[in-house]
């Protein structure tokens, strides 16, 4: 067991539905034709496959994708949608955990390494993607910048979304380099809010690359998203591409 936060029943049940948005044809339509280009005729592994958001569509897709996931509710929703023959789903940490095989590509989206709240579990997970990749195959990360430019002196919260049904804001310790994403969520239409909250490590695009070169990656590329913008000093996300040496 690492330092991630486990997610519950209800947080899987209601996942599905509140990412709607995010998975649809049109939203993943990038980061599918990325991945898919990367696993070119070989394996994918998902780190963190929850319910099977990109790693379902991207089987569809005709790439093998087997997955590594924490929570069992997450893995239970994803049954429901395509069976074990099909796509292979070990409950385990992303870290540690060891399935067969080699992959030609390891994926991990959406921010999920910063469920690692330690950096050293942040660098397992790197090592634990080099362990998983043939030579000449690749780790993928999709993660936010930390938006500290947004933090005048004295203040430790960012909000990132302030909309008629749900409100969410970021609140850091920055000597600790965590987060924590809090969120209040109208339910139904009677005035009641749900409140949430999730611990993050967040880490710099150079950390990540010295967590690469300790686990013998090289990085390869790194754009601003998934269809390939740019990633300058301005962008509020990347998509790194690290390389295991053939």
């Amino acid at each position: 067991m690492t330092s991630s936060e486990l997610w519950t029943r209800a947080n899987a049940e209601r996942y599905d539905a509140e990412e709607a948005e995010n998975s649809s044809a049109e939203a993943l339509g990038p980061t599918l034709d990325f991945l898919a280009d990367l696993a070119g005729d070989g394996r994918a592994l998902e780190f963190a496959i929850g319910t099977g958001r990109v790693g379902v569509p991207l089987r569809e897709r005709g790439v093998p994708v087997a997955g590594i996931e924490l929570s069992e509710p997450m893995a239970a929703v994803l049954r429901r949608k395509v069976d074990e023959a099909t796509l292979p789903v070990t409950i385990g940490d992303m870290a540690t955990t060891v399935v067969p095989g080699e992959f030609s590509l390891v994926y991990l989206v959406y921010n999920t390494i910063s469920n690692l709240l330690t950096q050293d579990e942040q660098v397992e997970c790197f090592r634990n993607a080099a362990r998983h990749l043939a030579p000449g195959g690749r780790f993928v990360i999709e993660l936010g910048v930390p938006p500290l430019r947004s933090l005048p002196p004295g203040q430790t919260a960012v909000p990132f979304d302030v909309s008629e049904r749900h409100l969410g804001f970021d609140t850091f310790d920055l000597a600790s380099q965590i987060l924590v994403s809090h969120h209040f969520t109208r339910v139904g239409d009677d005035g009641h809010y749900r409140r949430d909250n999730s611990r993050h490590r967040y880490a710099w695009p150079a950390e990540l690359d010295l967590m690469a070169r300790i686990a013998g990656l090289t990085l390869e590329r790194r754009v601003a998203d998934w269809t390939g913008a740019p990633f300058g000093q301005d962008s509020a996300n990347h998509i790194s591409v690290w390389r295991k040496p053939s």
